[in-house]
C-alpha cells in the first residue's frame, strides 16, 4: 500500500525531503505531509505535528485539512524510522530525535511563527524542539503526554513496562506487530479497519519496525536510563516557557494518566485545558481534536496583516454585534455592585448565640450557633493551613450537608483554597469521573468517602471527619476535622493569624452540573460571582439575618447560611432528593420555626406522596411557612398548587436557573396561572412550553434564533414568539468550564452572556418560556419541533404521570414518538408489543398533541419509568430515550431505556 492508496492524505502532501549528514553522521531522508499547496493565501503561522510511537503523520490528516482551511500551514513529520521516513537501523536516542528535528525544520526554511503540535512521546520530541527554538515559537499545544515521571511515586505505565520488559519487547515491538496492534485497540472505539490499515501499512516487516523498539527502550524508566537527562531538561525548558499552550486530553488512556496531565498544568500554567470525557490515548481518533486546535488558534493567536480569515469565528461575531449594545446597559458592563465576601457573614454574627446551622436525622438534631461556627471555621482554617492547604489548592469536600460541610466550605473560602463539590447525586462513576477531572490536592470526605477514594484511587491527601480513627488510618488519611480544629485553636493561642484574605477575582469552588445531558462538567466560581448568587437570592426573596430556612436541595444549603439565615437540613438524602417525606419536612420546619423552604421537584413529589402521614402538630408547624421555592427543573403548576394546600400561608416560587447561573428567573404560582391565562388569551409569545418568568434583578435574557436546520445561528433578540437558544447574562454567571476550554469557548457567546443550551422564547410580556434543550430538538419534515408543548399536552392525560417527546429517523425527516410513563394501575395491557400503549391511550394522546400543538404524532410508546438524572430525578434523558423509542419501533427485542 502507498501513500496515495490511502484515504484522508490529499494529493500533494507528501513529500520526502533529505538532510545532509555531518561529519559524524551520514544524510537523513524524512517523510512529511505539509498542506502548503492548500493554501489560498500566506500563512497565519505553521503548525509542526509530531507523532508518537508507534504512529505517524496519518495521526494528523485532518489537522492538515482543517488547518488549510483556517489558513495554517501544517507540516506533519514522519520521525525518522517511523511513517514512510528512512529506516538507517541507528539506535536514536531522545536529545537524537530533537536535535534531528531542528535540522529538519533549518533545512525547510520553517519560519515563524510556529506552533508545536505533539502527541505520545511526540509531545517530548515537539517541547525539545520548542524550547531550543524561542524565537520562533508562537505556541504549544499537547494532546496525552508527559514530560515528567516521578519514578518514586509511582512506575511507568503498565502498556510500556510490558512492552519493554527483556523477555518480550523484540518480540512485541519488532518481530511482530502486536505492540502497535495493542497501541491502535487502545481507542475507545474500534477504528474503521481502513484507518488501521493505513496505520499499519509503513510498518509491514520487522525490519520496517526497528524504530518501533528503539523507542520503547528508550522510555527513561529510571534516573539511570541514558535518556532521562534529556528529558529532564526538556521538562525544565517547558516550565520556562510564557507562550500560549494548549493541553487536549482523552481521560481514559491507560498510558497516560491524570497525573501526567496535572504535571504538565504545574508547568504550563497559562496553558487551556479541555478534557474530552470518553476519550482515550488515541485522541486525534476519537475526539475533534483539529477542530479545537484552529478555534483556539483564532482566539490566542487572532489574524495578522495577513488578512487570513478565522474559521469558526463568524457566528460568534454575529452575536456579540447582536448583543452588545444590550449589553452596554446591562449588569455585564455596568458598574460592579459592592463586593461583601461569603465569610463575611461570620465576623459579622460571630458572637450570636442563635442557631445557624441545625441537621436532623434519626440519633436527633445537631445544632450550632453563629458564634459556635465561626469559632469553628477560624479554627478549622489556621489548622488546614497548619496542615499545608494552600490558596488556589483544590479541595473536595466529600461530606453530607450539614455542620462538617459547612465548616469546611467557609474555612476552605477563608483560606483561598478551591473548594470541589462533587456529590453523590453523580453516581460513582460520574463522581470518579469528576473529581479525576478536577484534580483536587486534598480530600475531606465521611468514611464512605474515604473508602471510595481508597478504592477507585481518587486524587487528594486524605482528611476524614471527626477525629481520626484507626479506619481513617487504613484509609490513607492523615488526620479528621475535629483534630484539625483543636490544632486550629491551639495555634490560636500561641499568637497565630490567618492568612491574607483571598482577591475577589480568585476561583472559591466549583461545582458540577447535573450530568443529564452528558458528563457532569465542572462550573468555576470565584469569589465575587459566589457573593453576587448570594445577592441575587437575598434580592430576590427578601432572605437575610433573621430568617431560617429548610433545605431539601443540595446547592443551597451552603449558600444560606453565607444569607446570615438559619438552615436546616431534613431526616433525608439531600443529595436523593425524592427521599424527603412530608413528615420529615414538617419536623425540620417545627425544629426551627423556619419560615422558608428550598426543594426541588422531586421532593416536592415526594412530599404529596407521604402528606396523608402528617399530624396536626406536622400541618400547624407547616401552616407557618411564607416561602417555598421549587428549584433545579421545570415544575408544573398543578404541582405547585398541590404543595400549596400543604403549606396553605406559603408564597410558592420557583426559580429558573442552571449551576452555570442560578437563580435566573423567577415566577410564582399566581405568575404561572397568569402565563396560563395569556396562553389562552393569545397574547404574544404566551405558551409553547414552560413559563419560567422574568429576569431576577441583574440578570437578562435574549434568544438566539434557529434556522430551518434547527442550529442557532441568528442575531441575539428580545422579540416575543421568537424560538431560540437562550443567551443569558448576570453579575453571578460562571467564570469559565473547568478544563473545558472548547465547551467554555461555545458556550460565551460573548464577554459576560452564557448559551444555556436550552430552548425557548420570550414573550410580550418579557417572561421566558423554555421548550426544551437544544440537542433534543425534533427536525421533521415541516420543521423544527421543539419538545415540552407536546409533552405538556400528553401529562393532561388521565394516568399520564410523565411524558417525553423524541425524534426517530433521520433528521430533516424525523416523526414525533410521545413515550409515556403511566400509573401501574392504568394501562395495564401493553397491546402486541410490552413497549406499545394501548389503542385507546394512543388515540387520546394523539388527539390531545393535535388540539394544542397541531402535530401529528407517529406512536406512543410506555415505559415503567422514564429514565433521568440521578441528582434531580427530573430532567429526561431525551437522546437516550430517542435510541431505546427507535429500537422499538424496529421491532427489536426490549430493555428498560
Amino acid at each position: 500500500m502507498s501513500i496515495s492508496d490511502l484515504r484522508g492524505i490529499a494529493p500533494g502532501w507528501s513529500r520526502h525531503i533529505t538532510v545532509p549528514g555531518t561529519a559524524a553522521t551520514p544524510p537523513v531522508t524524512w517523510h512529511v505531509l505539509d498542506n502548503i499547496a492548500d493554501l489560498n493565501e500566506p500563512a497565519r503561522g505553521t503548525l509542526l505535528a509530531v507523532h508518537g510511537n508507534p504512529t505517524w503523520s496519518y495521526l494528523w490528516r485532518e489537522l492538515l485539512t482543517v488547518g488549510a482551511r483556517s489558513g495554517w500551514r501544517v507540516v506533519a513529520v514522519d520521525q525518522v524510522g517511523m511513517g514512510w521516513s528512512q529506516r538507517d537501523g541507528r539506535v536514536r536516542r531522545l536529545a537524537d530525535r530533537v536535535s534531528e528535528l531542528g535540522a529538519l525544520t533549518d533545512r525547510m526554511g520553517l519560519g515563524g511563527p510556529v506552533v508545536t503540535v505533539g502527541h505520545d512521546w511526540g509531545g517530548v520530541v515537539s517541547l525539545g524542539w520548542a524550547t531550543r527554538h524561542p524565537d520562533l515559537l508562537a505556541g504549544v499545544i499537547l494532546t496525552n503526554t508527559a514530560i515528567h515521571h516521578d519514578h518514586q511515586a509511582s512506575t511507568i505505565p503498565a502498556l510500556l513496562r510490558l512492552a519493554g520488559h527483556p523477555a518480550i519487547h523484540r518480540w512485541a515491538t519488532r518481530s511482530t506487530r502486536t505492540f502497535l496492534r495493542a497501541t491502535l485497540a487502545l481507542a475507545q472505539r474500534p477504528l474503521p479497519e481502513e484507518v488501521t490499515r493505513a496505520y499499519l501499512a509503513p510498518y509491514a516487516k520487522a525490519r520496517d519496525r526497528h524504530a518501533i523498539a528503539d523507542f520503547v527502550a528508550d522510555i527513561p524508566a529510571d534516573p539511570h536510563h541514558p535518556s532521562h537527562e534529556a528529558l529532564t531538561t526538556i521538562a525544565a525548558g517547558t516550565a520556562a516557557l510564557t507562550v500560549p499552550a494548549l493541553l487536549l486530553w482523552g481521560p481514559r488512556d491507560p498510558v497516560f494518566a491524570e497525573r501526567y496531565l496535572r504535571d504538565l498544568r504545574a508547568r504550563l500554567p497559562q496553558a487551556d485545558v479541555h478534557r474530552f470525557e470518553g476519550a482515550g490515548h488515541l485522541l486525534p481518533e476519537e475526539a475533534d481534536v483539529a477542530g479545537t486546535v484552529v478555534r483556539w488558534l483564532a482566539e490566542r493567536l487572532p489574524a495578522t496583516s495577513t488578512g487570513a480569515t478565522e474559521t469558526g469565528a463568524g457566528a460568534p461575531a454575529r452575536h456579540m454585534a447582536a448583543a452588545g449594545s444590550a449589553a452596554a446597559d446591562g449588569s455585564a458592563d455596568a458598574a460592579r455592585p459592592r463586593f461583601r465576601r461569603l465569610t463575611a457573614v461570620l465576623d459579622e454574627r460571630g458572637r450570636d448565640a442563635e442557631p445557624a446551622v441545625l441537621a436532623l436525622s434519626r440519633a436527633g438534631t445537631e445544632t450550632v450557633t453563629w458564634q459556635e461556627l465561626a469559632t469553628r471555621v477560624r479554627h478549622l482554617a489556621l489548622g488546614l493551613a497548619d496542615l499545608g492547604v494552600r490558596p488556589g489548592q483544590r479541595v473536595s469536600l466529600l461530606i453530607t450537608p450539614g455542620v462538617d460541610l459547612t465548616a469546611a466550605l467557609f474555612a476552605c473560602l477563608r483560606l483561598g483554597a478551591v473548594a470541589v463539590l462533587a456529590d453523590q447525586g453523580l453516581g460513582l462513576r460520574g463522581m470518579s469521573r469528576a473529581l479525576r477531572g478536577a484534580g483536587p490536592q486534598w480530600l475531606i470526605g465521611v468514611d464512605r468517602a474515604l473508602t471510595g477514594a481508597r478504592l477507585l484511587g481518587w486524587p487528594g491527601r486524605r482528611v476524614g471527619t471527626g477525629h481520626t480513627t484507626p479506619l481513617h488510618r487504613a484509609l490513607g488519611a492523615r488526620t479528621g476535622l475535629a483534630d484539625l480544629i483543636a490544632r486550629g485553636a491551639g495555634i490560636e493561642q500561641h499568637g497565630g493569624t490567618l492568612p491574607a484574605e483571598p482577591d475577589p477575582e480568585d476561583d472559591a469552588a466549583i461545582l458540577f452540573t447535573s450530568g443529564s445531558t452528558g458528563p457532569a462538567k465542572g462550573v468555576t466560581y470565584t469569589h465575587r460571582r459566589l457573593a453576587a448568587m448570594r445577592d441575587a437570592l437575598a434580592t430576590t426573596y427578601d432572605l437575610g439575618p433573621g430568617s431560617a430556612f429548610v433545605v431539601g436541595f443540595a446547592p443551597f444549603a451552603l449558600i444560606g447560611t453565607a444569607l446570615g439565615s438559619a438552615a436546616i437540613t431534613p431526616d433525608m438524602d439531600v443529595v436523593a432528593p425524592a427521599t424527603l417525606t412530608a413528615a420529615a419536612l414538617a419536623d425540620a420546619v417545627a425544629a426551627s420555626d423556619a419560615t422558608a423552604v428550598f426543594t426541588s421537584p422531586a421532593a416536592l413529589t415526594n412530599v404529596l406522596r407521604t402528606a396523608a402521614d402528617l399530624t396536626e402538630a406536622h400541618r400547624s408547624a407547616l401552616a407557618g411557612v411564607e416561602l417555598f421555592l421549587s428549584a433545579g427543573a421545570p415544575i408544573a403548576p398543578e404541582l405547585l398548587a398541590q404543595v400549596g394546600r400543604i403549606m396553605p400561608n406559603a408564597s410558592a416560587r420557583t426559580p429558573y436557573g442552571m449551576t452555570e447561573v442560578l437563580p435566573l428567573t423567577d415566577i410564582d404560582l399566581t405568575g404561572l396561572q397568569a402565563a396560563a391565562g395569556d396562553e389562552a388569551a393569545g397574547v404574544a409569545g404566551a405558551g409553547g412550553g414552560s413559563c419560567v418568568g422574568h429576569p431576577v434583578p441583574g440578570a437578562q435574557a435574549r434568544i438566539i434564533p434557529l434556522d430551518d436546520a434547527g442550529a442557532a445561528t441568528g442575531d441575539a433578540t428580545t422579540a416575543p414568539g421568537i424560538t431560540g437558544e437562550v443567551l443569558v447574562t448576570a453579575a453571578h454567571l460562571k467564570r469559565t468550564y473547568d478544563q473545558l476550554w472548547a465547551t467554555q469557548a461555545a458556550s460565551a457567546d460573548h464577554a459576560g452572556w452564557h448559551r444555556t443550551g436550552d430552548v425557548g422564547h420570550l414573550d410580550a410580556r418579557g417572561r421566558l418560556w423554555i421548550e426544551g434543550r437544544l440537542a433534543h430538538i425534533i427536525r421533521t419534515a415541516g420543521g423544527v419541533v421543539t419538545p415540552v408543548a407536546i409533552e405538556h399536552a400528553a401529562q393532561q392525560i388521565r394516568g399520564v404521570q410523565r411524558a417525553a417527546a423524541v425524534g426517530v429517523g433521520p433528521a430533516g425527516t424525523q416523526h414525533v414518538v410521545v413515550v409515556l410513563e403511566t400509573d401501574p394501575q392504568i394501562d395495564r395491557h401493553a397491546g402486541a408489543s410490552p413497549a406499545l400503549a394501548t389503542p385507546g391511550l394512543t388515540r387520546i394522546v394523539r388527539q390531545a398533541v393535535r388540539a394544542r400543538c397541531g402535530l401529528t404524532v407517529a406512536a406512543v410508546l410506555r415505559v415503567p419509568e422514564l429514565p433521568t438524572d440521578v441528582r434531580h430525578n427530573t430532567k429526561v434523558d431525551r437522546a437516550r430515550l430517542a435510541q431505546w423509542a427507535e429500537r422499538a419501533l424496529a421491532g427489536a427485542r426490549m430493555q428498560a431505556p
